[in-house]
């Protein structure tokens, strides 16, 4: 019976990585923190106003798209988080 062939591959070698580090742009933290903080002050200041009765101008407009507004700015400040290395 007839032998086959043997065929010499190269060795594989990964490309090399390059040793720059990854890192965030400087605004990004402040930007993320101060989402979550302004979204959670204007969902506890629509709370507190709407039982004392006190009428805030903006929020009186807005009834209960403040709630909205509020989880959205926290919802930002989450999707900014992600991009955080």
């Amino acid at each position: 019976m007839a032998k086959s062939k043997v065929r010499k591959k190269a060795v594989y070698t990964p490309p090399q990585k390059s040793q720059k580090a990854v890192v965030s742009p400087r605004w990004l933290v402040p930007t993320m923190i101060a989402c979550w903080l302004v979204g959670l002050a204007w969902i506890a200041t629509f709370y507190v106003t709407a039982s004392t009765g006190t009428k805030v101008p903006v929020m009186t407009g807005l009834s209960n798209w403040n709630l909205g507004l509020g989880f959205g700015l926290i919802i930002v400040g989450l999707a900014l988080a992600t991009r955080w290395r």
